[in-house]
């Protein structure tokens, strides 16, 4: 088990290395000088030069390069060129809303997801299926910014229940933050809901035809118990695999959905960090975001090798 960690950890260390080093030389290369957003109105030469030096915009590339990575590994993200902030303490104030969004939506998408899944490939072939896989497909079809929109105008403008935007800390109103999210948790978790219910669909159907689904629907067991308890089990494998990607790709950020929404999370605060050019606030996010998706992929290949008892079995 351990080596197996390892091996992982081997192979996600150089992906970082090289991540940071694409991000660092593609954001060089956007146009404009930082230090004319920095400076403002205030376009004095000597205030430029001054700027240019206090962040080393002047030194070979190289060598910032070798600046940030050092200062990164002690912990270091450096501060936003716009707020004057730590890096460190926005990603710590982003982060929470992030995760309690890609939490929340990942519940929506199993609670939606995997019972369709289970259902349409139990009754394979009837209009049962065939309406689980339309509402699949339309999730997969439908963008999210649009759902976002026709939910404000539904739900919030015409009906009044829900607010349209804002975010609250479910620690200092739980009820509040509850009722801002569940929208734009609920966009995100229906497009992700119809992946999950595409694939647990296709993992059952293989599973349904094993032989130790037939010796135990032979042996008389409940028809559910053969469903949950020996076909569900052993389609778990893909599933688990596919939803800690999930979660990965949502620790991005749901740039579209959080920018309707207005929800200070990871997306808005890269969209902004890019429009100002502010570096280090792109590239410490980018990181950071590199870091959460391997991360889930590591927890993806651990929950594998402890649910597949072939792949202890090799080792």
């Amino acid at each position: 088990m351990l080596s197996y960690i390892a091996r992982r950890l081997a192979i996600a260390i150089p992906t970082l290395i090289l991540v940071s080093i694409f991000v660092f030389v593609l954001q060089k290369l956007l146009p404009g000088d930082p230090a004319l957003v920095l400076a403002g109105e205030e376009r004095d030469p000597q205030m430029l030069e001054f700027i240019r030096e206090k962040y080393r915009l002047n030194d070979p590339i190289i060598y910032q390069y070798v600046y940030w990575m050092k200062a990164m590994l002690q912990g270091d993200l450096g501060v936003s060129l716009r707020t004057n902030q730590p890096v460190l303490e926005l990603i710590g104030d982003k982060l929470p809303v992030t995760i309690q969004l890609a939490t929340m939506a990942m519940i929506i998408a199993f609670v939606i997801g995997i019972p369709t899944g289970i259902l349409s490939a139990v009754k394979k072939g009837t209009a049962i299926d065939y309406i689980a896989n339309i509402v699949a497909l339309s999730g997969l079809s439908i963008p999210n910014f649009w759902l976002g929109i026709m939910l404000i105008l539904l739900v919030s403008v015409n009906l009044g229940w829900l607010p349209a935007s804002g975010y609250e800390s479910p620690f200092v109103d739980l009820g509040r933050s509850l009722k801002t999210m569940i929208m734009p948790a609920f966009v995100l978790g229906t497009a992700l809901a119809a992946t999950l219910m595409r694939h647990t669909r296709s993992a059952m159907l293989g599973v349904l035809k094993a032989d130790y689904v037939r010796t135990a629907r032979a042996k008389g067991l409940n028809e559910t118990i053969v469903i949950i308890k020996h076909a569900f089990r052993n389609a778990l494998l893909p599933i688990v695999t596919l939803s800690a990607l999930l979660f990965g790709e949502l620790l991005a950020g749901a740039v579209l959905t959080e920018q309707i929404f207005t929800i200070p999370g990871f997306g808005k605060l890269i969209v902004d960090a890019v429009f100002t050019r502010d570096y280090a606030v792109v590239q410490g996010v980018v990181m950071c975001t590199a870091a959460g998706f391997i991360l889930m992929n590591l927890i993806a290949d651990v929950l594998y090798f402890l649910l597949n008892p072939r792949m202890r079995a090799s080792l």
